[in-house]
């Protein structure tokens, strides 16, 4: 059942709200707040049709029922409300460090000595928000990865002053949720998901702007090549069973990638002016009325997949 520690929610989003069902999960009270105050109630409406449907289609995460989990979450009028008494604050605002550091400031003087204040940025480095609070000391960053209900990541990274008290909370309290967290020794712009992401997306930009394959095909080489395999292990488990060990790969393989690597256009500029012609064939693939029809897709494909690892851990 519900237990007396709580929990804190900054913004109503798809983010915030995937987070308040992850915490509530596993019984925690959650305040979920928003500036917005009839953001609140839709969040909570989208978020019991979303508990209700995962309990009907047995993939219900956490350990209490759909209806349990819903009365743990609550919507507060303001931000005082949302953060006192609470162990650990998530913050969940748009990507705007202006917005970010007013926030922060608001939360370091709301918040108790023990409160974890935590960000769910996926690119700022802690530091350019927290430098100047009485309470950095408890300041973290825990980027998800989107949609984080079915897709466990979380990256957990340090401000040059965060104590290492606050990281292992964050850490603890991550995995007690059932998401699996990657913690960095220090902060880097991009974190590590985003820079390898990135990498990624680069070198596919690249191909289709060369006129070398087609939008679909460089997609189809990740869905059918590349990610059958990274859907189970990384990049580099992969290399090391592609051999006898990583030193073995090395041997066979490291002077070819050091010289397709060196073939390797710079990264393109990811400008909208000089990336129509990808964008062109990106919403030949999904036209831009069909995107939310698309994203249920993919969200329904990725809790069954969520679930199938799920049950092969258990086989292991």
């Amino acid at each position: 059942m519900s237990r007396d520690e709580k929990i804190g929610i900054i913004g109503s989003g798809l983010i915030g709200r995937s987070w308040a069902m992850l915490f509530a999960g596993v019984g925690y009270k959650v305040t979920l707040y928003d500036v917005l105050e009839t953001q609140v109630s839709v969040a909570l409406e989208d978020i019991k049709k979303q508990l209700l449907a995962l309990e009907k289609d047995g993939m219900l995460r956490g350990t209490l029922t759909a209806e349990q989990q819903f009365k743990c979450i609550k919507g507060v009028n303001s931000l005082k409300e949302c953060v006192q008494k609470a162990k650990h604050v998530q913050e969940c605002i748009p990507e705007n460090l202006e917005l970010k550091i007013k926030v922060f400031k608001e939360l370091d003087g709301l918040s108790g000595s023990n409160t974890v204040l935590c960000s769910s940025t996926s690119c700022i480095v802690p530091s350019k928000f927290t430098a100047d609070l009485a309470h950095k000391a408890n300041c973290i960053v825990a980027h998800p990865v989107n949609p984080p209900y079915y897709v466990s990541c979380v990256e957990v990274v340090p401000a040059p002053w965060t104590s290492k008290d606050t990281v292992s909370k964050t850490r603890a309290l991550m995995k007690e949720i059932g998401q699996a967290p990657v913690t960095f020794s220090r902060e880097l712009p991009g974190f590590g998901l985003n820079r390898i992401q990135y990498a990624i997306l680069n070198e596919c930009s690249n191909l289709v702007s060369d006129g070398v394959l087609s939008a679909e095909d460089v997609d189809t080489l990740m869905s059918e090549g590349l990610g059958m395999r990274y859907a189970w292990m990384g990049p580099l488990e992969t290399a090391h069973l592609n051999a006898e060990g990583m030193m073995s790969y090395c041997e066979r393989y490291g002077s070819t990638i050091s010289s397709v690597s060196s073939t390797f256009n710079p990264p393109p500029t990811w400008s909208p002016n000089d990336s129509k012609a990808l964008s062109k064939q990106c919403d030949k693939m999904v036209p831009l009325d069909q995107l939310q029809t698309r994203r249920q897709w993919r969200d329904a494909r990725l809790a069954k997949l969520a679930k199938l690892k799920k049950e092969m851990k258990e086989l292991e």
